[in-house]
């Protein structure tokens, strides 16, 4: 199946905005022993801000770092109470009960049902642009007792991507149109979702966006035939791991070796899990997508 918890999660959360804790709400709270993430994207950041101790359990779809993680898991996809309510091992207490829960997608009201048994759940949707990505790195560290950890990652990781961004040169005269792929039945993400809108920043001419409705979320399904008479300068491939997507196989679709990206060679592989989370290693992203824009803008076969 190409619909991996990335793009349902993509799908089915874009639309969802939920408001983060406030710093005296979320700082209030004493630090947690036993955290369960069922979120790979906040599961890279508690390891990253020093919080890996205290998680107890994460989700199946947890692999970053890859070392330390611990060994019980939960399918976020069909998470049940049970499997939940008796993770932690703590001696402070005779409660098994984790201390808090983050969640990125409430499958099977999982949110309301352990609140509901007296568990703390704090959930974190896909977010829409590096602020709100930066913030729910911030809300990590308040609640888990690693602010300042937690601030200075998220200042690095503003900071690198503002660089990057800044390094690419302006390019009057020249379009360079993309797109996008999340898997091969061709799904795609226009400029105002969280990929999105950093392309745009690179200057990148998405060609999704004249293509979307309000009906698809920012994740709208293309069609073979709309991509080729768009002619994409660069193509950004998201679907390398799951898919085995390459430059290789998208040549040997019906027409797309005549694709301007195809035919010069713009076709950028990029790494499933890094490209759909939004914690520490989206500065890995961005490196590459940076890069990647900035060689096609001297690809001067592009340009011809």
């Amino acid at each position: 199946m190409f619909k991996s918890l990335r793009l349902t999660l993509a799908l089915t959360l874009s639309v969802v905005v939920l408001p983060l804790l406030s710093a005296a709400t979320a700082g209030a709270a004493s630090k947690p022993a036993c955290v369960v993430s069922l979120s790979p994207a906040a599961t890279e950041t508690l390891y990253a801000i020093g919080a890996g101790p205290q998680v107890q359990a994460v989700d199946k779809d947890s692999n970053y770092p890859t070392s330390g993680l611990p060994t019980k898991r939960i399918d976020s996809l069909n998470p049940s109470v049970e499997s939940v309510i008796g993770i932690c091992k703590t001696t402070s207490t005779h409660s098994s009960k984790p201390d808090l829960v983050i969640i990125s997608y409430d499958a099977n009201s999982i949110k309301e049902k352990l609140t509901g048994v007296g568990v703390k759940v704090v959930e974190q949707d896909a977010p829409t642009n590096l602020t709100g990505a930066l913030s729910e790195i911030v809300q990590l560290g308040k609640l888990t007792g690693h602010v300042k950890r937690a601030d200075a990652l998220a200042a690095t990781m503003k900071a690198a991507i503002a660089a990057d961004i800044a390094s690419v040169p302006k390019h009057p005269g020249k379009k360079l149109t993309g797109y996008y792929e999340l898997d091969p039945t061709f799904y795609s993400l226009t400029s105002s979702t969280f990929v999105g809108s950093l392309l745009k920043q690179l200057g990148v001419v998405n060609i999704a966006d004249a293509n979307s409705t309000t009906a698809d979320a920012g994740y709208p399904k293309l069609s073979a035939e709309y991509i080729l008479s768009a002619d994409p300068k660069i193509i950004f491939l998201a679907d390398t791991v799951c898919c085995k997507a390459s430059l290789a196989t998208v040549a040997k679709r019906a027409g797309f070796s005549k694709v301007s990206a195809v035919a010069d060679h713009e076709v950028i592989a990029l790494n499933d899990d890094v490209a759909s989370r939004w914690g520490p290693r989206l500065v890995l992203l961005m490196n590459q997508l940076t890069k990647s824009v900035k060689g096609a803008l001297n690809n001067q076969k592009l340009w011809k």
